[in-house]
């Protein structure tokens, strides 16, 4: 560890990254590894100076204390599922922030990718992309809705492809349809279904309601569920398939248990009944901080790493263009009042299959969450897919479609 500190400052300056997500990143940083510790000046996202410890009664402006067990496994070559990320150390309980927690949040992106060189994990590779040649049409067709929701004026965005039977489509927090887009290009799948994608109100192309900017946005159960079966209602849909990935892996549950007679089935991606929140959900509304960096950085560490490179970063893209405050009004439904476990019991998978598949690298929803709601539904079917994150849909489609097609296969079959 000693030789990979004293090369740590060398490393971080010719990282062009890490020099742009640390841009104005002044701090004193309290490292403590296990009984190990050392004080980084940090300036303009480089390290000026580098001391170790011990030290009495350090001064810091923001300490990191990680227990030196986890740190390992956070560094090894091949991540384990639950230890590859700075917040999946925190969620385990292996990482404590103290001091300026804003700063740290403010600049997560430095932070997960300046720890993370003190490791051997050998870096990303990124392969040029191939050159399309000849222009193409895709065949996913874009339009807006204009149409009451709890009886405020909308335009909602909607994008589709295919034929057959509807397939509803639903993002996660704080993205949009975009994350579709390997799904809706999928000729096996558009031959039999008639998939739809639409962007959520202030999400993506989906503009807010007139009157936003006097409003505190807050996801709720209640309207989550109403908004589906009134876009459900409004493209005159017969008994779709309703799949959901996160915050929609987890409206689906709600579907299933007061709508059952409407929906052919529905499919949670990355579903659980409820997960709670391991950091603070104010940072994502924030005047000092970034609020499209502090998305993408939350959420990086949820991508599997199994994931290629392009679609990693095309999946954070979305995360940070996101509108303030969307993200943290999502996840008041997802980490706060979206709590599903007493609904579990009411769903009948006779009438509304309910089948859940979850990547093993999420620490978000975790696979043990997803299993444990599974088990509370009679009938319900689990699936925990091997090196996937939380976005199985658009950070690695391919990894993801083996699991999904049988899913899907079997929903067909129904009457």
């Amino acid at each position: 560890m000693d030789h990979a500190m004293e090369a740590l400052p060398g490393r971080v300056a010719a990282a062009t990254e890490l020099v742009r997500w640390g841009r104005h990143l002044d701090a004193e940083l309290l490292l403590e590894i296990g009984d190990r510790s050392w004080l980084l000046s940090l300036h303009d996202g480089r390290i000026l100076a580098l001391r170790p410890g011990p030290f009495v009664m350090p001064r810091f402006t923001l300490a990191l204390r990680i227990d030196a067990a986890a740190f390992d496994r956070f560094l090894a070559p091949e991540p384990q599922p639950g230890w590859h990320d700075l917040l999946a150390l925190r969620r385990q309980g292996a990482l404590r922030i103290e001091g300026d927690t804003n700063r740290f949040f403010a600049h997560l992106l430095w932070f997960k990718g300046a720890l993370a060189l003190l490791g051997d994990r050998p870096a990303a590779s990124v392969a040029p992309a191939a050159p399309f040649g000849e222009v193409t049409v895709e065949p996913i067709t874009g339009r807006y809705l204009r149409m009451d929701i709890e009886g405020r004026p909308h335009r909602v965005y909607v994008e589709e492809a295919g034929e057959g039977i509807p397939l509803l489509l639903l993002h996660t927090a704080g993205s949009d349809g975009r994350q579709w887009r390997d799904l809706l290009n999928d000729a096996e799948i558009t031959r039999r279904f008639r998939c739809i994608a639409f962007d959520m109100p202030r999400h993506g192309k989906s503009s807010p309601p007139a009157g936003w900017e006097r409003e505190d946005y807050r996801l709720t159960t209640a309207g989550y569920t109403g908004l589906v079966m009134r876009m459900v209602e409004a493209l005159r849909l017969d008994r779709p398939i309703v799949m959901g990935c996160s915050i929609g892996g987890r409206i689906v549950l709600d579907l299933a248990a007061e709508h059952a007679g409407a929906l052919r089935g529905v499919i949670g991606l990355q579903g659980s009944a409820f997960t709670g929140s391991y950091y603070d959900l104010s940072v994502l509304h924030h005047p000092h901080i970034h609020g499209g960096e502090v998305c993408a950085g939350l959420v990086s560490g949820l991508v599997g790493p199994a994931a290629p490179e392009a679609s990693k970063w095309e999946t954070l893209w979305h995360y940070a263009q996101g509108g303030p405050g969307v993200f943290r009004g999502d996840l008041h439904f997802y980490a706060e009042e979206g709590d599903l476990r007493p609904k579990l019991a009411r769903i009948d998978t006779a009438r509304c299959p309910v089948a859940l598949l979850t990547g093993e690298f999420d620490y978000a929803c975790r696979p043990e969450d997803t299993l444990a709601t599974a088990a509370a539904i009679p009938g319900a079917t689990a699936v925990i897919m091997p090196g996937l994150g939380h976005f199985p849909m658009s950070e690695n489609f391919s990894g993801m479609k083996p699991h999904l097609m049988p899913v899907l296969e079997a929903m067909a079959a129904r009457a």
